[in-house]
């Protein structure tokens, strides 16, 4: 089992922070609002207040963080990144707390938010608690599913060519959950997310682009065989580990991972003769196997 958090008394290394507000309704940029940072977990512990600039955007800021090797060696099992929580403020518009934001050594977290104008006399915060990285905590395990789907004349596959979308809806929950909420994520935001929260941002440029390629191929088989409409569902993915990727709202992002998507987005993986995208199942390795999947451990 992992061992406690250790993200305040094992921080000789630093990572690094940016924060960049926008409205929820109109996505501008959000000028002269107030961001404070705090350890996650400790009361009155906070270490910045930063204000943002025209364009929405802090200043960037070193936190400390625990030693790289954590997040290098698979075998280890103490929190390789430091938790600080995010609250935020401006005029007009609705507080809003992240509270988890996962800061690594040597590299830039990313934090985007949007935020809610005030409609009412009364303002209410928004809170979100980022859960465990999937490389630290606990998930269900993926349910094995066929790599390429059947293509039938019968109107399953509803796209001709595989397109890459500008946005996707995922559930927040498994498919069978009505009260899961569902959002409107672009692409690439989706695929940068998923990265930032199944692979560490510190590893080689070569392995993530190896990991990011996985996840664009899975999410495109979910896109172009159109997989949950088909089932009578309203969305094109879900959040659940069983079923997909795990993909958190608000999460930070890495600017590791940001490039290489942005560099990558257009590509996926396939089989000879085969036109889809193939399902690309994996699994960490360690705490789930996975015989004849790839890993994505290093």
């Amino acid at each position: 089992m992992p061992t406690p958090n250790s993200s305040i008394t094992d921080t000789p290394d630093k990572g690094q922070l940016q924060v960049n507000l926008t409205s929820e309704i109109s996505a501008l940029p959000i000028e002269n609002a107030t961001v404070s940072i705090s350890y996650t977990g400790v009361p009155d512990s906070q270490l910045e207040q930063l204000t943002t600039d025209s364009s929405g955007q802090t200043q960037t800021i070193d936190l400390e963080a625990p030693p790289l090797e954590y997040s290098l060696d698979p075998e280890n099992e103490i929190q390789p990144y430091a938790e600080y929580t995010i609250d935020v403020t401006a005029p007009g518009y609705e507080p809003v707390s992240v509270a988890g934001a996962e800061i690594l050594p040597t590299i830039k977290a990313l934090q985007n938010i949007q935020m809610r104008p005030i409609t009412t006399d009364e303002s209410a915060e928004e809170v979100f608690v980022i859960p465990a990285h999937t490389l630290y905590g606990t998930y269900p395990a993926k349910i094995p599913e066929d790599e390429i789907k059947p293509v039938t004349e019968t109107g399953e596959i509803v796209l001709s060519r595989v397109v890459v979308p500008e946005y996707i809806v995922v559930h927040d929950g498994s498919p069978r959950d009505s009260t899961a909420k569902d959002y409107y994520v672009k692409y690439k935001d989706y695929i940068k997310n998923v990265a930032s929260s199944e692979i560490y941002a510190t590893w080689p440029a070569n392995t993530i682009r190896a990991n990011v390629l996985a996840i664009m191929s899975f999410t495109l088989n979910r896109v172009y065989t159109e997989w949950y409409r088909n089932k009578g569902y309203d969305f094109t993915i879900t959040s659940s580990t069983a079923f997909d990727h795990k993909w958190i709202p608000e999460r930070n992002i890495y600017d590791t991972i940001s490039v290489i998507v942005d560099e990558l987005f257009s590509n996926y993986l396939s089989r000879p003769n085969v036109r889809q995208p193939i399902l690309t199942q994996y699994c960490d390795g360690r705490q789930v196997q996975c015989p004849n999947w790839m890993t994505i451990l290093l």
